[in-house]
């Protein structure tokens, strides 16, 4: 009985990691989607694409290992919220091949089209909107 109770903790350990949501410098929640590495950003305190990227990519880089050039692909584009929150979301893959539509660059940043995609290093740099420098001139 306590091999059977080891084994059911050691499998459902890994699923419960997953599901931890992340908070982005831009107090935005990350919440994972799967273990394949979809996730959504929950859109909160009107920011726009520059910070749902930034969430994105923060999350992708810090929690998912993602590099600097690996891409960053819209699955879903700005909606309701998978995850159950009730609010409104994007939902993002670094994985080409989960996406239904084939990907795609945009000279403009966008959330509300699936297959935009960005690198993980480009869209982190949006996160410098929210340093505070502290240094006075």
């Amino acid at each position: 009985m306590r091999r059977i109770l080891v084994s059911a903790v050691l499998v459902v350990l890994p699923f419960a990691a997953v599901a931890q949501p992340y908070t982005a410098i831009n107090r935005l929640k990350v919440v994972p989607l799967t273990a394949a590495g979809d996730f959504e950003v929950i859109e909160n305190y009107g920011e726009g694409p520059r910070g749902i990227w930034c969430a994105a990519a923060s999350f992708a880089r810090d929690r998912l290992g993602a590099g600097g050039p690996a891409e960053l692909y819209v699955k879903s584009s700005r909606g309701r919220s998978v995850s159950g929150l009730g609010r409104t979301s994007v939902v993002f893959t670094l994985n080409r091949s989960d996406l239904l539509v084939a990907p795609s660059k945009s000279y403009s940043i966008s959330v509300n089209q699936p297959g935009l995609s960005l690198p993980v290093g480009h869209a982190v740099q949006f996160c410098q909107d929210y340093i505070i420098p502290t240094h006075i001139f």
